[in-house]
């Protein structure tokens, strides 16, 4: 779903309350009010994780997950902060980062990300267990960007905000299709990074084949406050 999409679905449910009808993923099941959006297909490899940021529309917070795989050995969890209760705006965020990794079967294995949106409400607050020690906050800053993917050798460069260090930075091979990308087009496109005196170096190189699809490779900085 382009983010044009996901707009005019945000601006349809402030005219109209809507219930989400059924499909075949649950991100939406139980919720009355509720905004689906879907990523695109995120390519897995065996033996390291994939990371992939899913945002809902402005003024929604994830309240929904599911996921769909084109091979039964993806693992795919999400990365929820602590607090209590569990619920959307303090477990969640208005985007929702999911993790994933191929632990059996096909080298060109790949998960789409879903997510269910509702109005955001506001969450709970974080209390100290005790006077001497600190609740769990939120020490890095991650910044996401997506690259738009070409044929040819192409390389970027991604740095944190100014009073931000980089700490840490992954990257995430995806591809907007209806159905999970074959091997030949999972493979025309490939993606390196760099830390270079506190900047990301990515450099990515594709096929044609990337003529015929969109293609991102979205890169994830993990920032600290200097």
């Amino acid at each position: 779903m382009s983010r044009l999409a996901v707009a005019a679905g945000a601006a349809a449910l402030a005219l109209a309350v809507l219930a989400a009808p059924a499909g075949a993923t649950n991100e939406c099941r139980g919720l009355q009010v509720c905004v689906p959006v879907a990523g695109p297909w995120v390519l897995t490899s065996a033996g390291a994780e994939v990371q992939y940021q899913l945002a809902c529309p402005r003024r929604f917070v994830v309240a929904g997950l599911d996921a769909e795989l084109s091979v039964r050995g993806i693992d795919v969890s999400f990365r929820g902060a602590l607090g209590s209760p569990v619920n959307p705006g303090i477990t969640t965020s208005t985007a929702a980062v999911f993790l994933g990794r191929l632990v059996r079967g096909a080298s060109a294995a790949s998960f789409r990300p879903h997510i269910g949106c509702i109005p955001a409400s506001g969450g709970g607050q974080r209390v100290p267990t005790a006077f001497h020690v600190y609740p769990p906050g939120r020490p890095t800053l991650p910044e996401m960007s997506e690259i738009t993917v070409h044929p040819g050798t192409h390389r970027y460069v991604r740095s944190c905000a100014a009073g931000e260090r980089l700490a840490g930075a992954t990257h995430a091979i995806a591809f907007y299709t209806a159905t999970p990308p074959s091997g030949p087009l999972a493979s025309s496109v490939t993606a390196t990074q760099a830390v270079k005196s506190g900047r990301l170096h990515v450099t990515v190189r594709a096929t044609s084949a990337v003529l015929e699809v969109r293609a991102v490779v979205q890169v994830d900085l993990v920032c600290v406050a200097r």
